[in-house]
C-alpha cells in the first residue's frame, strides 16, 4: 500500500503542476469539429504527449534517487527492502509511461493521413540556446527509450539473463536517464520553465543527474561499506551441493552494529557485486575475535548460479564487504494483536536473529516483546539442517515462541485458514518463497483480520 501511496502521490504532484500551464481547451473541443478539422485529435496528442514525457522523466528521476538507497526512506516505506520495490515499480511505470509518450508522438502521421494537418497546434518555443538541438534531442530520446524498455523488459524476464551480466547492463541505466535529460530540457516548452512546473521538473531533472553520476562513479553504498574478513565457513547439513552455507564475517569497528532481523549488501567478489543477505545471528550472540572484531552470521541457500559457487569458492581469512545494515524486520507488533512468524526455507534466517535476542544472557530485552506462534515450512523436517538449531531457539526464547514445522514430505504444508485458530487480530512476520506470501497477502476468506509484514528480496 505505501509503494502505491508513494507512486501516487509523486505522479499527482507532476500532473498538478503540468494542468496550470496545460491549455484552457483540455477536454472541451470535439475531436473532429464541423469543418472537418482534427483540432480535439491535435490537442489530445499535445497533451497526452506532455503528460507522459513528464510522468516517464519524473519516475526515472525518482529511479535514480531511490537506487543511492537512503537510509532515510526506510521508516516512511517500511523498510529497504520496500525502498526496492519502489525502484522497481518506478522504473516500469516509467517504460510505460515512455512507451504512450512514444505512441502519441507516432501519432501524427495517423491524423495527417485520417484528417490532414488542419487545427495542429503551433510548435511550441524552448529554451533559446537549445533551439537548434531538437532534431539531436528527439533522436537521442528515442534510441533511450528503446534502450529503457529493452532493460525493464530483461530485468521482469529475470531468466534471461544470469546476475552478473544484467548487474553490468542494469548499470548502464543512469547513461539512458542523463540521455532522456538532454531530450526533456531541449523539447520541453519555453512556456513550461517560468511556472512552478519548470522549478519542479528542474530540480528533479538536477538531483537525478547528480544520482546518475555518482551511481556512474560507483559510489553508491560507500560510506556505508565496511571492510572485514571471512572468520569462519561451515556447511551446513549433508555437505551437498544444495546444502545452505553459513559465514561468520569480522567486521572492523567502523561497523555500526545491526538490529535482529536487519540484512546486509555483501560482496565477496568484486566482480559479482554485492547481494543482499539477511544477518542470521544477533546483535553481540557470537562476540569478538582474537582481534577485538565484531562477529556476525550469514546463512545462504544455494538458489542461483551465483550462491551455488560459494560453497567451494569462500574460506577464512578472504575479504568481505559489507555494507549496511539495513531493514526493518523487527518482528513486533501491536500489543493488541496476536503475533505470528511465518518462516520459508531459508527464509527463517531474521528469525534466527530474533530468537537469538531472546535468548536467556542477551541483551535485555524490551518490554514490549511479546509471545509468539511460530511456523517453519521446509521441504523435508528429518533432513532440514536449520531446524535443530530452530527448535533450540525456540525452546529457551523469552518470551516463549511456540514453533509449528510443517514439511511437505509429509504432507503439511501451511493453509492460510491454520492461523485463524491463533486469536485475532493478527500480525503476521512473513520471509520465505514468494508464492507462499502471495498466498498469504491474498488470503481474505477468514474471519480474522490480520496485518502482513513480509520480507521482499526480489530486487529485480
Amino acid at each position: 500500500m505505501r509503494i502505491k501511496i508513494a507512486l501516487g502521490a509523486w505522479l499527482a504532484a507532476i500532473a498538478l503542476a503540468w494542468l496550470a500551464v496545460a491549455s484552457p481547451q483540455l477536454g472541451v473541443s470535439p475531436l473532429v469539429d464541423a469543418q472537418g478539422a482534427a483540432t480535439g485529435w491535435w490537442q489530445l496528442r499535445q497533451h497526452i504527449l506532455y503528460l507522459s514525457g513528464l510522468w516517464s522523466i519524473g519516475l526515472m528521476g525518482l529511479v535514480m534517487l531511490l537506487a543511492l538507497r537512503p537510509p532515510w526512506l526506510e521508516r516512511p516505506l517500511g523498510g529497504m527492502d520496500q525502498v526496492y520495490r519502489l525502484h522497481k515499480w518506478a522504473g516500469i511505470g516509467a517504460a510505460l509511461f515512455a512507451l504512450l509518450h512514444w505512441g502519441a508522438d507516432q501519432s501524427s502521421d495517423w491524423i495527417k493521413f485520417l484528417w490532414g494537418r488542419e487545427g495542429r497546434p503551433a510548435r511550441e518555443a524552448v529554451l533559446p540556446w537549445l533551439t537548434g538541438t531538437r532534431g539531436v534531442a528527439k533522436d537521442l530520446g528515442e534510441m533511450a527509450f528503446y534502450l529503457l524498455l529493452a532493460m525493464v523488459a530483461i530485468t521482469l524476464l529475470t531468466r534471461l539473463l544470469p546476475y552478473r551480466p544484467w548487474r553490468f547492463l542494469h548499470r548502464a541505466m543512469p547513461l539512458v536517464f542523463l540521455a532522456l535529460v538532454f531530450h526533456s530540457i531541449a523539447l520541453m516548452p519555453l512556456a513550461f520553465w517560468t511556472a512552478p512546473l519548470g522549478l519542479l521538473m528542474g530540480a528533479l531533472l538536477a538531483l537525478g543527474s547528480v544520482a546518475a553520476i555518482w551511481s556512474l562513479a560507483g559510489r553508491i553504498g560507500r560510506s556505508r561499506s565496511h571492510t572485514g574478513h571471512i572468520h569462519a565457513v561451515y556447511i551446513l547439513g549433508e555437505g551437498d551441493t544444495a546444502a545452505p552455507i553459513e559465514v561468520i564475517c569480522a567486521l572492523p569497528p567502523s561497523w555500526p552494529g545491526h538490529r535482529a532481523g536487519q540484512f546486509a549488501f555483501v560482496r565477496f567478489d568484486g566482480a559479482e557485486g554485492a547481494h543482499p543477505f539477511t544477518i542470521a545471528s544477533a546483535p553481540g550472540s557470537l562476540g569478538v575475535n582474537e582481534q577485538g572484531e565484531r562477529l556476525l552470521r550469514l546463512v545462504i541457500k544455494p538458489l542461483g548460479d551465483y550462491t551455488r559457487t560459494l560453497g567451494r569458492r569462500l574460506q577464512a581469512g578472504q575479504r568481505v564487504d559489507v555494507e549496511g545494515p539495513y531493514g526493518r524486520f523487527n518482528g513486533k507488533g501491536r500489543h493488541q494483536r496476536q503475533q505470528v512468524w511465518v518462516a520459508g526455507g531459508v527464509g527463517v534466517t531474521p528469525f534466527l536473529a530474533l530468537l537469538e535476542a531472546r535468548q536467556p544472557g542477551a541483551a535485555p530485552a524490551p518490554h514490549t516483546l511479546q509471545a509468539v506462534q511460530m511456523h517453519y515450512c521446509t521441504r523435508d523436517a528429518a533432513t532440514d539442517p536449520l531446524l535443530p538449531r530452530l527448535r533450540t531457539l525456540c525452546e529457551q526464547a523469552q518470551p516463549p515462541v511456540t514453533l509449528t514445522v510443517h514439511s511437505d514430505a509429509h504432507g503439511q504444508r501451511l493453509r492460510p485458514r491454520d492461523l485463524e485458530s491463533l486469536g485475532e487480530p493478527l500480525d503476521i512476520w512473513f520471509c520465505g518463497p514468494q508464492g507462499l506470501g502471495d498466498t498469504l497477502d491474498a488470503y481474505t476468506g477468514g474471519p480474522r483480520p490480520w496485518r502482513l509484514h513480509r520480507e521482499s528480496f526480489a530486487l529485480r
